[in-house]
């Protein structure tokens, strides 16, 4: 079985702008359809075959009890809550301490993860060879699930890609991989953080969309001495995480119409 890890600390220990809008604590606890953010992604995580146990990191552990979903999870020794770091690699590297892996590692804003992403994720994880992975999801696919859900994408030869913010190490050989997000990620609005993570030309590449995204993570993989891969999810919509009061309306309005899809088919 793979152990999944949610991520849900507060960014450099501030109050995300979402949680002041919401008034709660953190912006995990921010309602989407009517259910905090995390409730969400655990649920997708309890509801998938492949996923075994359900760590979340967060400063105050204790708020996860406050949830039902989450607490019922906590009390069938499903969930287990880790303290979360200062830095998101150092929260990585504190959950997986005693973890089994393979390891699968989600945001608690991803709140349109599907059971079917996961096994769709963990399904092409299988090859041999890889130790690293990381999804991404085609622009027309993101689109298709809503056209205003994600503005920015990743060009390559061959198209363009939505992270999906979901990744998937091996074994615990595989966590330097990490080491990459020791700058908070999120290379489409901050470039810069390419040089320091993939090098200077990767950068040129990447600014100019030379190669396509097998070629690039290709190179990644010999940079780091690893095999690390790219998994296309079909789902565009796992794409679409809650950054701001946009993203959060359009999740809302994704997660209701699978609601009313779910009750009509019952």
């Amino acid at each position: 079985m793979t152990t999944a890890l949610i991520l849900a600390g507060r960014r450099d220990g501030l109050t995300d702008p979402l949680a002041l809008e919401a008034g709660v604590s953190h912006k995990c606890l921010a309602p989407v359809a009517g259910s905090p953010m995390l409730t969400h992604v655990a649920a997708a995580l309890a509801a998938s075959d492949g996923i075994g146990e359900i760590r979340v990191a967060i400063e105050d552990t204790e708020v996860l009890a406050g949830v039902p979903l989450l607490r019922r999870l906590l009390d069938s020794g499903r969930m287990m809550p880790v303290a979360a770091r200062p830095n998101l690699v150092d929260s990585i590297l504190a959950a997986a301490h005693g973890a089994q892996f393979p390891l699968f590692i989600t945001t608690a804003d991803n709140v349109l993860l599907t059971p079917e992403a996961v096994a769709d994720m963990l399904g092409q994880c299988g090859t041999p060879g890889t130790d690293a992975a990381v999804a991404f999801a085609r622009r027309e696919s993101v689109l298709a699930a809503h056209p205003e859900g994600q503005r920015k994408f990743y060009r390559f030869a061959e198209g363009s890609y939505s992270n999906c913010n979901s990744y998937w190490l091996k074994d615990r050989a595989a966590l330097t991989a990490a080491e990459t997000f020791r700058s908070g990620g999120q290379f489409v609005k901050h470039p810069m953080r390419i040089v320091n993570a993939f090098g200077f030309l990767n950068l040129v590449r990447f600014r100019l969309g030379i190669g396509t995204l097998a070629e690039t993570f290709a190179r990644f993989s010999r940079r780091f001495g690893m095999t690390i891969a790219p998994v296309i999810l079909s789902d565009g919509a796992v794409a679409i995480d809650v950054d701001n009061s946009r993203t959060r309306a359009i999740a809302a309005e994704l997660q209701n119409a699978r609601m009313t899809v779910a009750q009509a088919a019952e």
